[in-house]
């Protein structure tokens, strides 16, 4: 049943409400079966290893078990021990186990010493989500710690090779146009069902042009297609869509699911600033339809391929960008931990991406459900640690390297970069001479004691804090140990008070001591608070101080002994680093003057400070010029990368995953399990990158192919032959064809791993064109429709939905790449894109994802994500209600159907249903809105554009709007 259009704002919120409630028992299903996979993954990755690591020694099979309580198995939390169940799923406030690694009470857990708030936030989560925990009895008993069985292991369909087979005979010879046809129709018949019949080409236009360019077809292309009568009109029209750069935007986008890919971290959120780059390489790739072994091999090893150009140089060096990419902790000060936390997620991506393996669970033991031994794990973490990935400091970074660039660009970009050295020189020498003046005058080395300074010196050591403040004593010259600063975060809830103890009540000149720097904040509020009351002064700290280079007079004040006597240095509306190093209070004599220890000789001071000042101006002259010609002038483009390490080395086991605990060393290698009887060699000169791509991306390789034919068909199908896209192993979904699967891998990689002719052999068979309709016979049979007795009908995602009310009110903006975000953007924190730009263009900040993304399930972008979750929420029915954006959408569609030119409304609704559902409208609801309308005074402008954006919003609420047959 369709919906109808609706009559009110009251209205179309209960419409909306009741088209998406109608689809809540489908989705609960799926939704409930990707929750319970994602929990075991999360315990696997988050919580096992920990257990593991402090709880097994004293609450586990393998131990004199303390307290009665056993951790190794769901059964044993679940009873509990000596004060009941440990957990309580679900509730984490009321659980035990979550009290003690907390250790808020008398219960304290592990008793050598407190966990990580991260991982007490994980396991936190954990029981939030119910603990899902595999675990059961027989897997908590002393184990023999045997490594996997391998042979037993290749058993597993998934590590046996794709085996070519014949095609099936099938009794209804008619209906089967291709090869997959026969292989569906088959198992049907097995089954003793029938196929749906073909859906009407109004639905076959639309749905393929949503899946395979992720956007509506327009009116005057469906009466393109519905107009050629010719035999070959569907194959013309998928080859024409195959061909459009909109397909490479489209498909590119499922792509970038599955890699996590990312424009920021979660941390400080912190902004990739080349990320960009990797995400037009993806759109580019599957645009010229590159070969997809030959993808793969650029993402792992881009960097280390010959290349012929200086074009596929570059490419080829930012595909790697793919691995660097992981929401990654950079602050994280044990940094052997650091890098192998960074290798792991890189192992997530190529195992649960590429290869759809759960390889992370091997981490800290051999893997509890499929034959991937702990040794396996570390000879493929071997590959990837003799790649430098981060710069480390306190805060780690991550590595980014020049792009190639032809050589006549490259010379013009030297000629600029000599430029600003030369003035760089001169600024140093400019400093260098401030600097001796100082001396002259008095001043000690860069570094000076507070003791040594003339008046009340109140160093950064001293002051009273709000907020987070970081020691540093990165640039001199400073007062003290050193001075401090904000981070350039938490911008307005962060100061430091200077209390000075004054001697006696006077006049005092107030000094506030700095370190300048260009990335400085250029409007700091210092606030002196005396008996005269407060002053606030504005402080450009990108300048250099211009007392003796280190202080800035804020005035003279009148303090009383016991009375205020304080200065604030706030981070309030600041952008760029706040800095504090001192405060100064110097007294002012009665005749006006300030102590003047320095010289013998005032006129010699006089001299000194003209001179300074003099200089000053002219360091802050040849700064600006800087800065100008840094903003004016062409700048070099740098690539997110990573580098191999010049001697290569094989990594030892980590005994229960810990950094400090070496286990036997291992040599670099690739998966037994999945490895044929002759893997690339990897010689000793190199890390292995290279050779890890080749076997990767090998044919006989029993994974690599049937995982992405298989991410292909979920794409086109909406869910896969495989249902768990990212895990083919024992603890996965078995394929509901796996003849189909072979054949399509098979057929795949002798086309030459082209992603074009897979989707086009998928989408011009009968299987693809197949109808909805229900059939209550094979819906019995069959309720899931695994054998395939008719298309799926589904939810248009995230970005299809904003895509398609931009492209309906005709303003979807259609320029390609780039970036998509301001340059001098530092944090991710409250950004708010505004561009009507793709979908896929919008910047992924792991902080900020426009609000479209979060309500309608976008992938989580630090997890590989092969199936999104499909959930149908409240919050989702009033988006499309109230917010601005579908409001504005909605009132650009009717204003561009009141400018168009229509013999009446009868008319001008057949073109609003055809814009918004790709199908003119049925008698009732042509009716129902054309009494709707009815109400509307012909002569109110305003009211009867109001009228249309109501009626608009009303069609995007609709499950036709929504959804795709």
């Amino acid at each position: 049943m369709r919906q109808q259009p609706v009559r009110s704002p009251h209205a179309c919120g209960f419409a909306v409400f009741v088209s998406l409630a109608f689809v809540a028992i489908v989705s609960d299903c799926d939704r409930l079966r990707a929750d319970d996979a994602a929990g075991i993954e999360f315990f696997e990755k988050r919580i096992r290893p920990v257990l593991v690591e402090h709880c097994y020694a004293c609450h586990s099979g393998d131990a004199k078990i303390k307290g009665g309580l056993r951790l190794d198995s769901r059964e044993g939390w679940s009873k509990g021990g000596d004060s009941g169940p440990a957990i309580e799923p679900g509730k984490s406030d009321e659980s035990l186990l979550i009290e003690a690694v907390r250790s808020d009470g008398d219960l304290k857990m592990p008793p050598q010493g407190r966990l990580s708030p991260a991982i007490i936030a994980d396991f936190e989560n954990w029981v939030k989500m119910g603990a899902p925990d595999p675990r059961r009895v027989a897997d908590a008993t002393p184990q023999n710690n045997q490594a996997p069985d391998l042979a037993a292991g290749r058993r597993h369909w998934a590590y046996q090779p794709p085996v070519v087979h014949p095609i099936p005979a099938v009794r209804d010879s008619d209906w089967p146009r291709t090869s997959i046809d026969h292989f569906v129709l088959a198992r049907l018949e097995v089954e003793r069902l029938t196929p749906a019949p073909q859906a009407n080409r109004e639905t076959l236009v639309r749905r393929v042009f949503f899946d395979l360019t992720g956007l509506p077809p327009t009116p005057e292309q469906i009466d393109e297609y519905l107009a050629d009568s010719s035999a070959d009109a569907w194959e013309k029209l998928v080859d024409r869509l195959l061909d459009s750069p909109e397909f490479g935007e489209r498909w590119g986008r499922h792509w970038l699911d599955v890699v996590r890919f990312a424009e920021s971290l979660t941390l400080r959120g912190f902004v990739f600033k080349q990320a960009w780059r990797y995400r037009d390489y993806v759109i580019d790739a599957f645009n010229r339809d590159l070969p997809y072994d030959q993808f793969l091999r650029e993402q792992v090893a881009g960097d280390l391929l010959a290349s012929e150009s200086m074009d596929e140089r570059g490419r080829r060096l930012v595909a790697t960008t793919v691995l660097v990419l992981g929401n990654t902790n950079l602050e994280e000060q044990d940094k052997k931990q650091l890098e192998m936390d960074l290798v792991d997620e890189q192992l997530d991506l190529l195992g649960r991406g590429f290869l759809a393996q759960t390889i992370t669970c091997a981490r800290c033991h051999d893997h509890k459900f499929d034959p991937i031994p702990t040794r396996d794990y570390y000879a493929l973490a071997g590959i990837l640690k003799n790649s430098k990935t981060l710069d480390h400091e306190n805060v780690s970074k991550w590595v980014e390297v020049p792009f190639p660039l032809a050589p006549e660009r490259d010379e013009e970009l030297k000629r600029h970069e000599n430029e600003l050295a030369a003035i760089q020189v001169r600024i140093q020498e400019m400093k260098g001479v401030l600097k001796g003046i100082s001396s002259t005058a008095g001043a000690t080395a860069d570094v000076v004691p507070a003791k040594d300074l003339p008046g009340i010196v109140v160093d950064d050591s001293a002051a009273k804090r709000v907020g987070e403040w970081q020691h540093s004593q990165h640039t001199k010259p400073y007062i003290g140990d050193g001075y401090l600063h904000d981070i350039d975060g938490g911008k307005g809830s962060k100061t430091l008070t200077f209390d000075p103890d004054l001697p006696a009540t006077g006049k005092y000149e107030v000094r506030l001591a700095y370190t300048p720097g260009g990335n400085r904040a250029e409007k700091v509020p210092v606030t002196v608070f005396s008996a005269d009351g407060e002053k606030t002064v504005i402080i450009n700290e990108r300048q250099t101080p211009p007392i003796d280079g280190r202080f800035i007079s804020l005035g003279e004040y009148r303090f009383e002994r016991d009375g205020q006597s304080f200065v604030i240095v706030s981070n309030e509306g600041t952008e760029g680093h706040v800095i504090a190093d001192a405060v100064q209070f110097l007294a002012v004599e009665a005749s006006g003057t300030k102590p003047a220890a320095r010289f013998a000789d005032k006129e010699d001071a006089i001299a000194a400070e003209t001179e300074f000042a003099k200089r000053t101006v002219e360091l802050k002259q040849l700064e600006s010029d800087l800065q100008s010609r840094k903003a004016k002038g062409p700048k070099r483009p740098m690539v997110m990368t990573l580098t191999e390490l010049a001697e290569p080395h094989d990594l030892y086991v980590h005994i229960r995953g810990s950094v400090h605990n070496r286990g036997p060393d291992v040599p670099r290698g690739f998966l037994s399990v999945a490895s044929p009887k002759s893997t690339p060699a990897i010689p000793a000169a190199e890390g292995g990158r290279r050779q890890l791509a080749d076997w990767l991306a090998s044919r006989e390789n029993p994974l690599t192919a049937r995982v992405f034919v298989n991410r292909a068909w979920h794409w086109l199908f909406g869910a896969g032959l495989v249902q768990t896209t990212d895990n083919f192993g024992t603890t996965g979904e078995l394929a509901s064809h796996p003849v189909l699967l072979d054949h399509l891998a098979i057929g795949f990689m002798d086309d030459g791993w082209s992603l074009k002719r897979l989707v086009r052999r998928i989408v011009l068979s009968r299987t693809y064109q197949m109808s909805d309709r229900d059939d209550s016979q094979a819906r019995a049979a069959d309720p899931e429709n695994r054998l395939l007795w008719r298309i799926n009908r589904r939810r248009l995602d995230a970005e299809c939905l904003r895509d398609s009310m931009l492209a309906t009110g005709g303003g979807l903006r259609t320029e390609r790449g780039g970036p998509t975000f301001p340059e001098d953007l530092a944090a991710d924190y409250g950004y708010i894109d505004k561009s009507d730009r793709r979908s896929v263009y919008l910047p992924v900040f792991r902080n900020a994802l426009p609000e479209i993304f979060d309500v309608f399930d976008f992938a989580d972008p630090s997890l590989v994500t092969g199936r999104r979750t499909t959930s149908t929420v409240a919050p989702q029915s009033l988006f499309l209600m109230n917010h601005p954006f579908i409001q504005k959408q909605a009132r650009r569609t009717a204003e561009r159907l009141l400018a168009e030119a229509h013999a009446g409304d009868t008319e001008r609704l057949t073109r609003a249903w055809r814009l918004t559902l790709g199908r003119p409208p049925t008698d009732a609801e042509r009716a129902t809105a054309l009494r709707f309308l009815a109400d509307v005074p012909a002569t109110d402008g305003k009211a009867t554009i109001d009228a249309w954006a109501q009626l608009v919003q009303g069609l995007f609420a609709t499950l036709d709007f929504r959804y795709v047959k």
